[in-house]
């Protein structure tokens, strides 16, 4: 059998995910207070997920927390100075004060500007769970506190039978979810949630993020999400005349999520 085969990456799969159960059960047999972790996922592309996660990230570091973000497959990519940058993970970088080689927070960047599966395609590459899961383990190690971006929507093809939301599942992460405030917004926000649910996963809050200037009717846009998402609304995040993690973080309570740390700041 190649290190292609399912069985193998099946097992090699339940082996990490072992492995970051038995350090989060060391760490509560040494009385210490569960670790923060989750998945950001979104209702399409290009409608905040990254602003939010560093907003999530930046709440963390301002409450004395060692936090780490992780994107774990980003695809479009700059060389700059000889190495190549996408600017979601440098974001996130900037957000976190945990800072690991690229080759641990983004185990796949993509240099095509495309949808992941074809961006590998073109580098001869295949995303796979294994190497996602191997450096989750590592940031898990070194972190207090690890935010995981998923990359688009929920359901994007990583390859011919792997997508964002069996990495999901994998990781077994509480998911946050980030809807963009705009026409459509409504059903697509509640098929996702259909969608978090059916792979057996907690959706523990969302965030309405503001994409658009002067949407119609955002306020009964934002009610009607409300009265059918059952989970926490963290905030609502407008228009930002310059985003950030800061300005973003303003605007969201995170303290609603589960196993949130308290501010060990003196």
């Amino acid at each position: 059998m190649s290190l292609d085969d399912p069985l193998i990456v099946s097992d090699a799969a339940e082996a990490n995910q072992s492995n970051a159960a038995a350090a989060a059960a060391a760490t509560a047999a040494a009385g210490m207070p569960p670790r923060f972790s989750c998945f950001v996922t979104g209702t399409d592309t290009e409608i905040g997920k990254t602003l939010i996660s560093s907003a999530m990230l930046h709440a963390l570091v301002e409450r004395g927390v060692r936090a780490c973000g992780m994107k774990p497959v980003a695809a479009g990519a700059e060389l700059v100075d000889g190495v190549w940058h996408n600017d979601d993970c440098d974001q996130l970088a900037a957000a976190g004060n945990v800072h690991l080689p690229q080759s641990i927070t983004t185990p796949f960047l993509l240099k095509e500007a495309a949808a992941p599966h074809i961006a590998a395609a073109l580098e001869g590459r295949t995303i796979t769970a294994v190497p996602i899961l191997a450096a989750y383990v590592e940031i898990y190690a070194a972190a207090d506190a690890t935010v995981v971006e998923g990359v688009g929507g929920f359901r994007v093809p990583l390859n011919d039978s792997f997508d964002t939301a069996d990495l999901a599942a994998q990781l077994e992460l509480p998911v946050v979810l980030v809807v963009g405030l705009r026409l459509g917004c409504i059903s697509h926000a509640l098929l996702t949630v259909e969608a978090i649910t059916a792979r057996g996963l907690k959706l523990v809050g969302w965030v309405a993020n503001e994409t658009v200037a002067d949407m119609a009717f955002a306020d009964e846009n934002v009610a009607a999400l409300a009265a059918r998402i059952d989970a926490p609304l963290l905030g609502r995040v407008p228009r930002l005349a310059t985003p950030g993690a800061q300005a973003a973080a303003a605007h969201l309570d995170f303290t609603q999520l589960p196993n949130w740390p308290a501010h060990t700041k003196l």
